[in-house]
């Protein structure tokens, strides 16, 4: 379901899953620049805890050895990739299975595999249709929630800092579950406790599997493994609700269970949708606004946009189509963001990229982060500018990274929607703005985040 340029959590996923535990291990870097490992047993490991980060480790690397580097994670040699050019060249033969949906599932336990290519083709566009329908029968909802959002805002005193990236979080949640998993989540308690039992099972995904801390720590592991029961526990008792009944509002989950998949299937692939759109979706918002409020001429030229096409009539899914710039200001979030710094897949035969050999089972990353911010692709690559996108070849450039067009992963694309009537919704009626003074830095994980909570003030239009 996801082609080419996914997720972070992909990078992570494929380390643990496959390549250290599926493939026999390789010490020939096949003459590709790099770093040799730091240590046997770890690689350079330690080199990429130093840097703080792996797409800071990957920045470092590119800029030393060029845009096709390499080093070890353990004793398993990864390649990554760090310009259009290079992943242009870069073309996995083999299109039968989904990295991020068989890594993902190694790393949550899961035993089931795919199938056939026709078989994994229609599961992919059985997941495409559950987004599509999903989005389209909650827009309702989408609204109300953003507009509940505006009212608590609009309650607040105009000097009040907004805990943004607390609310974004809150936000995505509630319109998340209700599209995935239907009515249940209309409580709030239910809300409250996905969320925390998700925040607990996202912490583990990538970090505490990846260092091995996990598992040198009992309580952890415990609290990890009871929060994704729980979770587990209510997809099963919403997809048995769901079966062979009919319901007003068609949610994710009815997509599956209307296609022929058997409860096992459903559920992973409604708890890597539940998973991942939570988290996208909450960082989206809270970037897009954060950018919003440092740029007050691209605020501004949303905001005509908004009241050009809705007037004073309501937002409806047709006229949402018709923001072109809004969808502008988003893909230039995700890429001055670096909202997923990396993803990757596995080399199932030798290939080449450059004048370089790429041995078979070697993990190929593409630094999409390093990518993003490539001057020579992206002109003032620092700058927040939306109107790099009325360039065509750097729409096509985006979509060859997977971040739009027939490229694009359901998650990522359900986040655009969420995010663009919420927007919709707040630049209509407020003047976002930023807290004097506040520096926010960034934290590179599986989905970019700021290190501390991102603060605003909200102000009414006249």
């Amino acid at each position: 379901m996801l082609d080419f340029a996914i997720f972070a959590v992909t990078f992570l996923l494929a380390l643990v899953g496959a390549v250290l535990y599926l493939y026999p291990a390789s010490r020939q870097a096949a003459g590709i620049p790099g770093v040799p490992p730091t240590e046997e047993k770890d690689g350079n490991l330690p080199d990429i805890v130093n840097s703080g980060s792996l797409h800071e480790f990957l920045v470092h690397l590119h800029e030393r050895y060029g845009p096709v580097v390499s080093f070890w994670f353990g004793r398993r040699l990864v390649v990554s990739l760090g310009t259009v050019d290079v992943l242009k060249q870069h073309i996995n033969p083999n299109k039968t299975s989904d990295p991020f949906e068989t890594m993902l599932k190694s790393l949550l336990r899961y035993q089931s595999t795919g199938g056939n290519v026709s078989e994994n083709h229609m599961r992919k566009k059985l997941y495409e249709n559950g987004v599509t329908a999903s989005l389209q029968s909650n827009f309702a909802l989408l609204l109300k929630l953003s507009e509940e959002l505006l009212d608590k805002w609009l309650s607040y005193p105009e000097s009040q800092h907004v805990p943004l990236s607390q609310h974004m979080l809150g936000f995505a949640v509630k319109s998340v579950t209700q599209m995935v998993m239907g009515s249940t989540f209309e409580d709030g308690q239910e809300v409250v406790r996905f969320q925390k039992n998700h925040g607990t099972v996202w912490a583990e995904i990538g970090k505490g599997f990846l260092d091995g801390s996990l598992d040198k720590s009992a309580n952890r592991k415990k609290q990890y493994e009871d929060a994704l029961m729980q979770l587990e526990s209510i997809l099963k008792k919403i997809i048995k609700e769901r079966r062979g009944m009919n319901f007003n509002q068609h949610i994710f989950i009815d997509s599956l269970v209307q296609g022929n998949l058997n409860d096992q299937q459903i559920l992973e692939d409604s708890m890597i949708f539940s998973l991942a759109s939570c988290i996208i979706t909450a960082k989206l918002c809270t970037w897009a606004i954060c950018f919003l409020t440092t740029s007050e001429e691209v605020q501004k030229k949303l905001y005509e946009e908004i009241d050009q096409v809705f007037g004073k009539g309501p937002i409806t899914p047709e006229k949402i189509e018709q923001l072109r710039y809004c969808r502008q200001v988003l893909c230039e979030t995700v890429r001055a963001a670096r909202l997923t710094p990396v993803s990757a897949r596995l080399q199932d035969v030798e290939g080449k990229v450059d004048k370089f050999i790429i041995p078979r089972e070697t993990l190929v990353l593409y630094a999409l982060g390093v990518v993003l911010q490539d001057p020579r692709t992206w002109p003032s690559p620092h700058k927040f500018d939306p109107e790099r996108f009325d360039d065509e070849s750097v729409v096509k450039t985006f979509s060859l990274l997977g971040f739009s067009g027939t490229q694009e992963c359901p998650e990522l694309r359900c986040a655009y929607m969420v995010t663009t009537v919420l927007l919709s919704v707040l630049v209509r009626r407020l003047h976002l703005l930023s807290v004097e003074g506040q520096v926010i830095e960034t934290k590179y994980e599986l989905v970019t985040s700021s290190k501390e909570e991102a603060w605003i003030t909200v102000s009414k239009r006249c």
